[in-house]
């Protein structure tokens, strides 16, 4: 089969189109390349695939040089004819989109990115799947969905209609725009919530990736709510485990759904909603420990009230995914940790 992946540069885009392509799919990457953060970062990225960012211009096709099956495109989703031009030509049976512009605290000095990339440019997507239909969509939502809902632990049964970022406002309106698509044009639809994702080629701007270059410079570890925070930290191999799980089952109508006793998280149309996370939160302060021992060094901390557009807990009811698709995670937090920080020392050289 021949799979679109969105975001193929970003972190999680990687290490799923690297697994994709070891399995043997055609894998079709797009990413803008954009400068959120380090380009240079997205470009070893590629590099790992086989990807030269440098040829990389703007709507055209570069090859692998190790991967046979697999063409990166530098893409802006914004750009709606360029996105259906790209799927009439291509005839996807499969799109995962993990393109967006992320980041919680960026949504307060940036709101505008996230309603043309997150909104706009999967709109476009939504709309090359409904006049060249795919068997399966899969998307990347978020846990921030959940906002003020405090009941622990977080399920997709439960409420999402207080978010508290625009980040987490604009993958809420993603469920909402898929949910009217699958309904409307019969397009199997699955938004997987992910939970604070971390490992190896993470992003700059994740507390794992700050905490690390903190440590080594010698500079204080910023510790917003004194510290006092949980979080469903999840290993990106079980991440990519969850997502290949679901690519492989797209889900179809449900006609004994409920109009009047509603399960948000299914419908009458080929649509759900699943979590991906750990089940297993861990205290902020845990996790500075964990990455103390990796490094072998103390931080130097600095308290900090809690932070505009942040949730204090995460907590992933995994049940729904352990049962209708034998999932379960598999990574040890020391362990994960301990795998980034021997990237992290590799990639900058320290």
């Amino acid at each position: 089969m021949k799979i679109l992946v969105t975001g193929s540069a970003g972190f999680i885009g990687l290490h799923l189109a690297e697994k994709l392509l070891k399995d043997g799919f055609e894998v079709i990457g797009l990413d803008n390349l954009n400068k959120y953060y380090d380009p240079k970062l997205k470009a070893a990225r590629l590099k790992v695939t086989g990807i030269d960012a440098e040829k990389a211009t703007y709507n055209k096709f570069v090859s692998s040089s190790i991967y046979p099956n697999y063409r990166f495109i530098n893409l802006n989703l914004e750009d709606p004819d360029a996105v259906s031009v790209l799927f009439k030509n291509e005839n996807f049976d499969i799109v995962c989109n993990l393109a967006a512009q992320a980041g919680v605290r960026y949504s307060l000095e940036s709101p505008y990115s996230y309603i043309s990339s997150n909104v706009d440019g999967f709109l476009n997507l939504l709309e090359g799947c409904r006049n060249y239909p795919v068997k399966h969509f899969v998307y990347a939502s978020s846990s921030s969905v959940y906002g003020l809902n405090g009941t622990m632990p977080l399920s997709t049964h439960g409420a999402t209609d207080h978010p508290i970022s625009l980040y987490a406002a604009t993958k809420k309106t993603n469920e909402l725009m898929a949910h009217s698509y699958s309904y409307l044009f019969n397009i199997p639809l699955t938004g997987l919530r992910f939970f604070t994702v971390y490992g190896p080629w993470g992003r700059p701007d994740m507390a794992l990736f700050k905490f690390t270059k903190a440590i080594l410079e010698g500079k204080p570890v910023d510790l917003y709510n004194q510290g006092n925070m949980m979080r469903d930290f999840t290993y990106v191999d079980d991440i990519v485990t969850g997502i290949t799980k679901v690519l492989e089952n797209p889900p179809e109508r449900d006609a004994k759904w409920s109009n009047v006793q509603r399960d948000s998280s299914a419908s009458v149309a080929p649509y759900r909603i699943y979590n991906l996370g750990n089940s297993s939160p861990v205290k902020l302060l845990d996790y500075l420990k964990a990455i103390e021992n990796a490094l072998n060094l103390t931080a130097i901390k600095n308290f900090l009230p809690l932070q505009a557009g942040d949730m204090i807990d995460t907590y992933a009811d995994m049940l729904p995914m352990k049962n209708e698709m034998g999932y379960a995670p598999q990574t040890d937090l020391q362990y994960g940790v301990n795998q980034f920080v021997a990237w992290y020392r590799n990639y900058y050289n320290c």
